[in-house]
Formats: C-alpha cells, sequence, structure tokens
C-alpha cells in the first residue's frame, strides 16, 4: 500500500491512501514502537577507524529462500530501469557485485554496534530503487523497514518488487525526510536509519538524525576515504544530538575494493527546529 504525506498547516501533517492500488498503477507504466535493546559498551565519543569487515559474499550467507527473493528483486530492477531511471548499473553481474553485495555489508557494521539485533525499526532514507532498505528486509525478515523515497515512479516500482519478492516487513512511504523529520508518527521512531548513495554526511545527518531515537544509529555507507566528510560533518551530528561512534571499513566490488560505514550514536532528543524546511539542509549544510 503506498501512503501519501501532504503539505498542511505548520505542524500538522496528513496522511492518506490512494483509492487505487499499487498494481493498478503500474499497469499504466512502461514495459511501532521501538524497541529497547542493549548496545555494546562503547565510548561513544571516541571515533575508532580500526575496524576491518571481511566477507567474500554476504549473498553466499544467505538462506535459499532469500537468494532466490534477491533475484527476484534483481531483475524487476534490471526489467524496470529500461524504462525509468532506476541504477546505472546495467548488468547482472555488475548489480549483485556493486549494489547486493554492498547493501548487506551494511548488517556487519549494524549487528558490531548492538548485542541483539532481533527485532528493530529501520528507516532507509532516500531509498531510490529499494537499496540498501529493500535488500536488509529480505535478509533480516524479523525487522520492520520503511522505506523512505520522494519520487513517485520510484515508490511504484518499490510496492511492485515488495509484492514481487513476498515481503510483509516492508512499508513504503513517499515524502520528504524534512517533513518526516517533524511528523510524530516518524520522528525519533527508528532504532536506526541507514543512507547510501544520497548525500553528503553533514546533509544526511539533518535528513536522518531526527528519525532516530535516543539510543539509536544513524549509518551512512560512503567510500573508501571519507575522513574529511567525517570532519566537516561532526558539527551537523553533534547538532542533532548524537556522537561519531566508529567508522568501519567492509569489502567492496568498488574501484578502491572497500567502502566505509559511518556510525552514528543518538545520545540526546534532536532539537524541535530541526530538520529545516525542504531543500534548506542541501542549501545550507549545517
Amino acid at each position: 500500500m503506498l501512503m501519501w504525506l501532504c503539505k498542511a498547516p505548520p505542524n500538522v501533517q496528513f496522511q492518506f491512501q490512494l483509492p487505487f492500488s499499487a498494481r493498478t498503477l503500474i499497469k499504466h507504466l512502461p514495459s511501532w514502537k521501538p524497541n529497547a535493546f542493549s548496545r555494546r559498551r562503547t565510548n561513544a565519543k571516541a571515533l575508532t577507524t580500526t575496524t576491518r569487515i571481511v566477507n567474500s559474499s554476504h549473498f553466499e550467507t544467505l538462506d535459499s529462500r532469500q537468494q532466490e527473493q534477491i533475484r527476484l528483486y534483481v531483475d524487476a530492477l534490471l526489467q524496470w530501469n529500461q524504462k525509468m531511471n532506476l541504477t546505472a548499473v546495467k548488468e547482472v553481474n555488475e548489480v549483485m557485485e556493486r549494489h547486493i553485495e554492498d547493501s548487506l555489508a551494511i548488517l556487519a557494521p549494524i549487528h558490531k554496534s548492538y548485542t541483539s539485533c532481533d527485532k528493530i525499526r529501520l528507516v532507509d532514507v532516500g531509498t531510490g530503487a529499494g537499496l540498501p532498505g529493500l535488500v536488509l528486509a529480505i535478509a533480516r525478515p524479523e525487522w520492520n523497514i520503511t522505506l523512505l523515497e520522494s519520487m513517485n515512479k520510484r515508490c511504484v516500482f518499490l510496492e511492485h518488487a515488495v509484492s514481487l519478492t513476498g515481503l510483509s516487513n516492508v512499508q513504503v512511504v513517499r515524502g520528504r525526510a524534512e517533513n518526516l523529520g517533524h511528523n510524530i508518527s516518524f520522528r525519533e521512531q527508528f532504532d536506526v536509519a541507514v543512507a547510501r548513495a544520497v548525500a553528503e554526511m553533514r546533509i544526511l545527518a539533518e535528513y536522518c538524525l531526527p528519525l532516530v531515537r535516543v539510543g539509536g544509529l544513524f549509518v551512512a555507507a560512503k567510500g573508501h576515504d571519507p575522513q574529511e566528510e567525517v570532519r566537516n560533518a561532526e558539527r551537523a551530528v553533534q547538532l542533532m544530538g548524537a556522537s561519531l561512534l566508529q567508522l568501519c571499513s567492509v569489502e567492496s566490488q568498488s574501484p578502491y575494493g572497500k567502502r566505509t560505514a559511518i556510525v552514528c550514536l543518538k545520545d540526546h532528543p534532536t532539537p524541535k527546529k530541526y530538520p529545516r524546511d525542504p531543500g534548506t539542509p542541501a542549501k545550507m549544510p549545517l
């Protein structure tokens, strides 16, 4: 089911369901409250860079049903990509290496930061084609995943992919992070927020951290050497009520052979004035 968020007077937002299903839309297109779980004892103020996570194939760790769900998703992604802009990658092997493996690699930093991840509520901000959120939903069916995307056509694809793969733990929400960050149904309601290939860290902090509960995590998937970006984002992260926890280096099929997961811990509630109006975080990063 697609959910739309509509603009309204200040401090008021509405959600409504379209009177027709995503399946109807597809025919016309071209061919919880957060759970408390314990966290490892870590000095949240100390940024560490020593962690390196190695796994030659995250896909191979999935069971047969999950692997089949991934294949169905990849096939749908490439088929729909012929008609709309979902990914620059055109071949199955490339999608598996650059998108699926990278998405699954985010699991390790999350598990490293918490001792129990049996049931968590996760939001993927700016999910696009469902990367990494939809892939994480396949790998962790016990998690509740929200895919946040502002573009209608991509939301329709996501609904199709969720239906095709038989996922029951996914909610697709069309909207902007700046608006949802002030919506009581979403503000500080998630245990983990993730973002991949969306924006620089200063902007991502304002998009994602208002959605994370105190004690939760924000995990940003970045390139092989994000040190300068991390330094520039320290003030923004702190203003959102969080601190940099650690940098996890993970194996990747990227040109440099690795990517980095930047993990932030939400220490305090985000001030009510954040996030700022739609478009402002990107135009004037903190």
